[in-house]
C-alpha cells in the first residue's frame, strides 16, 4: 500500500458522500457535475499522504464500521451532539482518519459544493445520513473478540456472505491492534486465567515476553499482520493458517468448513486474484443500504448535519 495511488483509491472510498437528484446510483454521476474532483483528491494524496503513510488501513476501517450502521452514508463522520454518535462508540474510539478527510472535502466543496466523486467502481450518486447513533455502532459493527456465528450473523445482516467475511478480513494484512482488543486471549481466555488454545503457543509466548506484558496493557501497539503491516498482501492469512491470527475474529475463519476452504483458496492463488477479490467485496459492501434521490441529505462539512 506504498503506492499512492492506492491511497488515493482508499481515500475516495472513504470521503466522497455524493449528491443525487436520481434515485438510482450509476457509473460516472459526476463525469459532467465536478469533473475534477478526483484530481483535486488525486493531488492532495500525492501531496500529503508521505507524512501519513499508516492512514490505508484506518480508511478501509472506517469505511467497513461506516457501511455496518445504517449503510454507506457517512453517518460514522458525525459529531455527537445532544446524543452520542457513532464515532464515539468503543469500536470507533481508535478509528482515525477524520482530520484527512475533512482537510479533502474542503476542496472538493470549494470546487464543487454538495458534491462528491466515485468509490472504486462503485455506482455514485448516494447521499449523507443525518443520524448517527453510538448504540447501533457497537452492536453492529463486528468485532475482534466475536466468533464466527456472530460474525455471520452481522454480515447476513448486511446482505453480504461468508466469502465477505474472508475477503474483508484480509484487511487486517496492514495496519496495527493496541493489546487491549486481544489481550485476554493471552492472559484470561475463559475468565481462569488462561490462554486461547486455538492460538499458536509460540506466537502467544512472544506476544507475552515483548509485545503485551500484561492484561491491562492499553498504550502498545501491535502488528496485525507481524513483518508485513505495510504490504497489501496474502500474510494475513499465511498467519491465519497458522494459528497465529490476532483476533479472535480472526481464528474463527478456521472453524467453518466455507470459511477455512476460502483462506486456503486465497494462499494457493496469485495476489493479483485476491486483489480483485477484496476490491469486488469492498464494492458489495459500499452498496449496502445507499441513500439516493431525496433521502439524507449533502453534508457542507463531514461531521455535522446541515442546520
Amino acid at each position: 500500500m506504498r503506492n499512492p495511488n492506492h491511497y488515493f483509491k482508499v481515500l475516495i472510498l472513504c470521503i466522497l458522500a455524493v449528491a443525487s437528484t436520481h434515485a438510482q446510483l450509476q457509473l460516472g454521476f459526476y463525469t459532467k457535475s465536478c469533473p475534477k474532483a478526483e484530481q483535486i483528491i488525486a493531488n492532495f494524496v500525492h501531496e500529503h499522504i508521505h507524512n501519513a503513510p499508516s492512514l490505508a488501513a484506518p480508511l478501509i476501517r472506517m469505511h467497513f464500521h461506516d457501511c455496518f450502521v445504517r449503510g454507506c452514508d457517512g453517518s460514522v463522520l458525525l459529531n455527537s451532539t445532544t446524543k452520542q454518535a457513532e464515532k464515539d462508540a468503543p469500536p470507533n474510539l481508535t478509528v482515525r482518519g477524520f482530520d484527512f478527510i475533512d482537510r479533502v472535502k474542503s476542496l472538493v466543496e470549494a470546487e464543487c459544493p454538495g458534491v462528491g466523486g466515485p468509490y472504486w467502481k462503485v455506482p455514485t450518486g448516494r447521499r449523507d445520513g443525518v443520524i448517527s447513533n453510538l448504540v447501533e455502532a457497537r452492536s453492529q459493527i463486528p468485532a475482534p473478540f466475536h466468533n464466527i456465528t456472530v460474525l455471520q450473523k452481522l454480515f447476513q445482516d448486511q446482505g453480504l456472505g461468508l466469502k465477505d467475511l474472508v475477503l474483508l478480513s484480509g484487511a487486517h494484512t496492514i495496519g496495527i491492534s493496541l493489546c487491549t482488543s486481544f489481550s485476554n486471549r493471552l492472559y484470561n481466555f475463559t475468565g481462569k486465567g488462561d490462554q486461547d488454545p486455538s492460538l499458536d503457543s509460540a506466537y502467544a509466548k512472544n506476544l507475552k515476553t515483548f509485545k503485551c506484558k500484561n492484561i491491562n496493557d492499553n498504550t502498545t501497539m501491535v502488528e496485525m499482520d507481524p513483518g508485513s503491516r505495510k504490504t497489501f498482501d496474502l500474510s494475513y492469512y499465511n498467519q491465519v493458517s497458522k494459528r497465529r491470527g490476532l483476533f479472535e475474529s480472526d481464528a474463527a475463519l478456521l472453524n467453518n468448513p466455507v470459511t477455512k476452504s476460502l483462506v486456503i483458496q486465497l494462499l494457493q492463488g496469485s495476489l493479483e486474484n485476491f486483489y480483485a477479490e477484496f476490491a469486488a467485496s469492498i464494492e458489495r459492501m459500499g452498496q449496502i443500504k445507499v441513500k439516493t434521490g431525496s433521502e439524507g441529505e449533502i453534508r457542507k462539512h463531514c461531521a455535522f448535519v446541515n442546520s
